[in-house]
Parts: C-alpha cells; structure tokens; sequence
C-alpha cells in the first residue's frame, strides 16, 4: 500500500482522468502507445505512465479478485476528503468530455 501511496501523490487528479481518457483513445495495439499517452498526459515519460498502467491493472485485479473489498473502505474512512473533492467521484462528467475534445488526437 506504500508503493501505491507514492505513485498517487506523484500524480495529480487532472493527470490521471487525461491518463484515463488516453487509455481510451489509443489503441492498444499502437506499438508507440506508452509515449502518445505520455505526451498526452504531458510531463510524464513512457516509463512513468507505463508503470502507472500496471499498477493500476494490478489494483483492479485486486479489487476484482475482492481482495481490497473491505480494506478500500477502510483506507478511505481514514482519507482527509474535501467536499470540494466529493463531486470527483462521478464516472463521467462535461468536463471530463471537454477535456477529450481538448486533447489533439491527430
């Protein structure tokens, strides 16, 4: 859960919904993926947001599997939240989309 720690503080919440839509826009299969992603990410090398890639396949997996099923709960019981910060848990939202539009895709 520390190593976990350190990655989320390196990046911002901003970073990681344009990593997410990125994910979404570049194939898989694009042999050059890690650095369109990056540099759509901006700021971040290949290295970095390939890490931060399976890292987060390696949570899911987790979450999937339940292994985390209480113990997320628990970490976030103890997380400073903002209210501010509550409306960040939506799953899509019109800035999330206006943040697709912005990212140059060709």
């Amino acid at each position: 859960m520390e190593e976990i720690k350190g990655v989320c503080s390196v990046w911002s919440w901003e970073e990681n919904k344009v990593f997410e839509l990125a994910l979404a826009v570049v194939d898989e299969q694009n042999p050059d993926r890690w650095n369109v992603v990056a540099e759509m990410v901006g700021g971040k090398s290949a290295e970095e947001v390939e890490k931060h890639y399976w890292i987060l396949v390696e949570d899911l997996q987790c979450i999937e599997s339940g292994e985390l099923d209480h113990a997320i709960e628990e970490v976030q019981l103890h997380l400073p939240i903002d209210c501010d910060d509550c409306d960040q848990l939506q799953s899509w939202t019109d800035e999330d989309q206006k943040l697709l539009v912005r990212l140059d895709l060709n």
